[in-house]
């Protein structure tokens, strides 16, 4: 059992059955996805509409893989990390709103890179090597707003090896859940960052940005956290019981996605990084219903950087990946503030007197 996120008892959300649901809390000192060495994460969030993109830097270079399960993916340089092709290491990975508008910030990632000499040597260049998911938030305000180059250097800029900031910032900024019965009864979710350390010093973390067509579940519990809600949009319908009734519900396709970079201080092939990728979607699994669907275009990269000196346990850290990931999609429902039309579960919760249907 990974250490569990701690009750916040004066603001606890009430369970079916009387029992509190969990909150964030700040009692373990945690980074997120920066407790791994070697690792920077920028965001860029365009207010206005609201989008933007987080960026995570490896700029000494990380062995990376990848898994996409879900069925409408907007990727670049995903087939490179394949095990069977050349290049080894990545130098950042890019996560986007803005569908595949979105896909133009990674090119300002490279830009960044190559002015500080960091890239794939060619011999007559240095090639950034940075893979990049996006997700659909364009119903989310004016659709012609949305990440461009600009917005993909800036948050490469931005990026430090600091906490992760988490809520409706970067990829996050426009994201949301619950939208199996439509826009009208979704609700907001956004970035989630968390990691665990073992005693020997190895690190494990994630950071998710959660935009899934289905609910967040909270995997200690079973309970919905945010998702679709009731006709009347005061309570949370559970879309495992709308589904299992047989009503008619209508994802759209391509308005969702669940995007995540799970990262270890390991020392893993690309191979590896490439199981680990695969191990992390059981977190989609445990925190998100439906996942992987036909609307969704779920991926998750991973990323070893290799400061970690003791010997890499593969099973122990694929297992770890698949924690992180499911706390990090618990925080990123959690930590978001909502919009006016898109409640978060703590808006939510306290416009029901903290009362779960």
């Amino acid at each position: 059992m990974t250490a569990r996120l701690a009750l916040a008892a004066a603001a606890a959300v009430l369970a079916a059955g009387g029992a509190p649901a969990r909150q964030p809390s700040a009692i373990a000192p945690m980074k997120g996805l920066t407790d791994v060495e070697g690792l920077k994460v920028g965001h860029v969030t365009l207010a206005e509409r609201p989008t933007g993109c987080t960026v995570v830097l490896a700029e000494k270079g990380a062995v990376a893989g990848v898994d996409v399960r879900g069925s409408a993916p907007g990727t670049r340089e995903t087939d490179l990390l394949d095990p069977v092709n050349t290049v080894q290491q990545v130098h950042a990975v890019v996560l986007a709103g803005g569908s595949a508008f979105g896909l133009d910030a990674a090119s300002g990632v490279v830009r960044y890179l190559e002015e500080r000499g960091v890239g794939f040597d060619t011999r007559v260049a240095r090639v950034p090597i940075v893979p990049a998911a996006i997700l659909f938030d364009l119903g989310v305000g004016d659709a012609r707003i949305r990440p461009t180059a600009d917005c993909g250097y800036r948050a490469a800029a931005a990026a430090t090896d600091g906490p992760v900031v988490e809520g409706d910032v970067g990829a996050g900024a426009g994201a949301s859940v619950g939208k199996l019965a439509g826009a009208a009864r979704a609700m907001k979710a956004g970035v989630g960052s968390f990691s665990i350390r073992l005693p020997n010093g190895l690190v494990v973390a994630a950071l998710v940005a959660v935009n899934a067509s289905g609910d967040v579940i909270d995997p200690a519990t079973g309970h919905v956290i945010a998702g679709v809600r009731t006709e009347d949009g005061r309570a949370l319908a559970d879309a495992r019981r709308l589904v299992r009734s047989g009503a008619g519900l209508r994802g759209g396709v391509g308005r969702s996605t669940t995007l995540g970079v799970v990262a270890t201080n390991a020392v893993l092939t690309k191979a590896e990084a490439t199981k680990v990728a695969q191990m992390a979607h059981d977190g989609l699994a445990r925190a998100i219903a439906p996942v992987h669907t036909p609307w969704d275009g779920d991926v998750v990269f991973a990323l070893a950087t290799g400061t970690h000196a003791g010997k890499a346990d593969l099973y122990t850290i694929g297992t770890l990946a698949a924690d992180a990931t499911a706390e990090a999609i618990v925080r990123a429902a959690w930590l978001s503030s909502g919009l006016p039309a898109l409640p978060s579960a703590r808006s939510l919760a306290s416009a029901t007197g903290g009362a779960r249907p």
